[in-house]
């Protein structure tokens, strides 16, 4: 068989192979975050009406643009975000397989797939579950192990160590970063221009918490046990107990009062008029620690603290484009799906195919290793650069 032949049918069924996993990992991305298993119903349903989709239906790419992304069933929108996900997938697995050798690839496919999963996922739900971060920690040191040749070496006991440590390098210079902006930038404060009605409402295992007309999860503002939320009042009424021009100082499950001490649990309501507002607020989720250390244990120390200075630097380029032209703007944008491709598309393959020597003149990373994928880590942080204060 000639060369040429050889490699176009081996690199075709890349690219179907991860359309395929494509269609899977969209069925993690839908599940995952609403505790649904990716087992039962064993068959993908519509959204909508949740009938089974037959397999005929189903097939990856060609399905949703026959179908016009409709449900043949009920007629109802099919997103986007599925056809995106499987071409990604199905352009990254091609591009992974055109650049490295196969032990590499494979376990490069299974790297994408865990970022592919855990970006869209927090593009829709603002999480990074563990299945995605943890699980990442762990197939990266096993996949060291098994192929040292991503650790660049070959020795599997050096691999193994060198991808555990680069994982730890990962979540303990992200926590100091965090911990550090948690001191310097901890606190909003927002002063009302008149006073303002507030309300807590206990609702099932949270509450709802009005300030005004802006209404939102109680459970939304404490990231971590310590952190305080206080409201400076000219009146209160908790339940029935009635205070008058008091500082509220709220912890999670708790609330302190003029020195009494009220656990959230035994109160159904509290309302009053707020001057001010003091809230807790972070930079970033705990679950970027974890991504950052799932990046390292497939790619490496130096990955660590490239994705760290480029997402920053990305971030901060994001954070004064929104200074200029409004928030709103860039966030409706970053929401279009076709930028979800063109995300995924130009990070994504941009690394994998400078090994190729496409690209040799814009970005010299020392490993080809550190040359795969850092998109999403990058945009987590451009979305971190459009949602802060």
């Amino acid at each position: 068989m000639h060369k040429p032949t050889y490699e176009f049918l081996f690199g075709a069924f890349a690219f179907v192979i991860g359309a395929a996993v494509g269609s899977f990992l969209n069925v993690c991305i839908y599940r995952w975050p609403v505790d649904l298993s990716i087992n039962r119903p064993r068959r993908s349903f519509c959204p909508n009406c949740k009938q089974p989709i037959p397999w005929q239906q189903n097939l990856p790419l060609i399905s949703w643009i026959v179908l016009r992304g409709r449900c043949a069933n009920c007629g109802a929108k099919i997103s986007f975000r599925y056809f995106a996900v499987e071409l990604v997938t199905a352009l990254l697995f091609l591009a992974i397989w055109e650049s490295f050798p196969w032990q590499v690839a494979i376990a490069y496919w299974v790297f994408v797939s865990f970022l592919i999963i855990g970006t869209f996922i927090d593009f829709e739900h603002f999480i990074i579950p563990d299945r995605v971060t943890i699980g990442g920690v762990i197939a990266g040191v096993a996949f060291s192990v098994a192929v040292p040749a991503l650790m660049g070496t070959d020795s599997r006991l050096a691999a193994g160590v060198r991808s555990f440590l680069a994982a730890a390098l990962g979540y303990v210079i992200l926590w100091i970063v965090l911990e550090a902006g948690k001191i310097a930038f901890g606190r909003k404060r927002i002063r009302f221009e008149a006073p303002t009605p507030f309300t807590w409402a206990k609702r099932d295992d949270d509450a709802d918490f009005v300030v005004g007309t802006e209404e939102s999860l109680w459970s939304d503002y404490f990231a971590r046990e310590k952190d305080r939320l206080l409201l400076i009042c000219e009146e209160v009424r908790i339940d029935h107990q009635t205070y008058g021009n008091v500082t509220l100082d709220f912890r999670y499950d708790r609330v302190t009062a003029e020195g009494h001490v009220t656990m959230l649990d035994d109160v159904t309501h509290i309302s009053g008029v707020a001057r001010e507002l003091v809230i807790p607020r972070e930079a970033m989720g705990r679950g970027d620690l974890k991504f950052l250390a799932a990046i390292g244990a497939f790619l490496g120390w130096r990955a660590v603290l490239f994705s760290l200075f480029a997402g920053s630097l990305l971030g901060s380029i994001v954070g004064l484009i929104t200074l200029v032209v409004g928030m709103d703007l860039i966030w409706r944008l970053a929401q279009l799906p076709g930028c979800f491709l063109a995300r995924f598309s130009c990070g994504g393959t941009e690394r994998c195919l400078v090994r190729n020597r496409l690209l040799p003149t814009l970005i010299r990373i020392p490993t080809p290793a550190h040359r795969l994928l850092y998109s999403c880590w990058l945009f987590e942080n451009a979305r971190v650069g459009v949602c802060a204060d």
